[in-house]
């Protein structure tokens, strides 16, 4: 996803752009997302600041009519506290967030079933945040890489840089060398090992999460709904599971049903621990689901950095390498704007986000190791 937004935008820059993947599009990290474009979940800071950019940018693209392709749905999202403390703690931070842009409402536990009438009784309260959005994430890259216009080369893995004089020349793959420019190092968990390619640190690690997938069902969850956990979850660095409720629809019918978080390298195997929470938190805020049939799970790797923020900018060492990796799990909400601050960067221009902090040599000195 985030490879196909820097390629959208660079080539509406104006750059002559070939893409390049060793598999199928979105046939990673990017199709095994639940497609959240979220700033509900982010504290203010260079994050948010990206989110909210990015937002504006889908937007744009939905009203450019490529949102109906993707399943866009800007339908917003609520969070639940079960506990009084909890709802305290997240009126604490929605006030931080309103003050960085973000819309928060608070809706009272007797009004939240206006919202869902099928959220479970006695939930203490919750906030209404009407900018979260959702796609289809798939159908995004695909349609994101297809409007760019570029040249698109599958099945091709990447096995080298062509450098000369400090300045990358290209790319060298299995399938021959790319003359090029520049180079944008788009490769999810495999940014890492590219970076040092070139000399560089990029220290990426998989965070693997599960999906669970409920048969099809009427509109019965109108929003993406999730537990006030979710919020420190995300910002957790914690290796051991970490699980909090995430429900939402889909166009098609089926439930979505998130979100869990553990480092165990790429290790694919089903953790039916991990599975048999997330099923029962999700009928913790919607009982209806436990007369649900899942019809499967899936699994997938966030591109996770220590620090929690992507890396997106050029490298220190090779010029005309850059780098746009790192946005564990928020690249489908964030890769508009990267793309567009890549773009901005490879020509030299002001980027409308602070292009700072996602610098990526932060990881270079040996006091930024995990």
């Amino acid at each position: 996803m985030v490879g196909a937004a820097c390629a959208f935008h660079l080539a509406r820059a104006g750059c002559s752009v070939t893409v390049v993947d060793r598999g199928a599009v979105a046939g990673g990290t990017s199709g095994a997302g639940e497609g959240n474009l979220l700033v509900s979940d982010k504290e203010p800071g260079p994050e948010l600041d990206l989110a909210l950019r990015s937002q504006e940018l889908w937007r744009e693209l939905d009203a450019q009519g490529l949102g109906e392709g993707f399943e866009y749905e800007a339908k917003g999202g609520l969070v639940v506290a079960f506990t009084a403390a909890d709802l305290s703690a997240l009126r604490t931070f929605a006030a931080t967030q309103r003050d960085a842009g973000v819309l928060a409402e608070e809706v009272a536990a007797e009004r939240l079933s206006e919202f869902e009438p099928h959220l479970a009784p006695g939930v203490a309260g919750g906030f209404w945040y009407p900018q979260d959005a959702q796609v289809m994430p798939a159908l995004a890259a695909a349609r994101l890489l297809r409007a760019s216009g570029a040249e698109v080369r599958l099945g091709s893995t990447v096995t080298g840089l062509a450098v000369s004089g400090g300045a990358v020349r290209g790319v060298r793959t299995t399938r021959g060398e790319i003359p090029a420019r520049y180079v944008v190092n788009a490769a999810g968990l495999w940014s890492g090992a590219l970076a040092e390619l070139a000399g560089s640190r990029l220290p990426m690690q998989p965070r693997r999460g599960f999906v669970l997938v409920t048969e099809p069902l009427p509109p019965l969850i109108r929003h993406k709904v999730y537990s006030a956990a979710y919020v420190s979850d995300v910002a957790s660095s914690d290796a051991a599971l970490q699980s909090s409720g995430v429900v939402e629809g889909t166009p098609s019918g089926p439930v979505l049903i998130g979100a869990s978080r553990e480092r165990v390298g790429l290790d694919r195997t089903p953790s039916y621990d991990a599975l048999g929470r997330l099923a029962a938190q999700a009928a913790e805020l919607f009982p209806f689901l436990e007369r649900v049939a899942v019809q499967r799970y899936y699994c997938g790797f966030r591109p996770y950095l220590p620090d929690h923020l992507p890396a997106i900018g050029p490298d220190a060492h090779v010029a005309g390498l850059f780098h746009a990796a790192g946005h564990e799990g928020a690249g489908i909400g964030l890769a508009p704007a990267t793309g567009e601050m890549i773009a901005a960067l490879v020509a030299g221009e002001k980027t409308v986000v602070d292009a700072a902090p996602f610098r990526p040599e932060r990881f270079y000195s040996e006091e930024a190791q995990p």
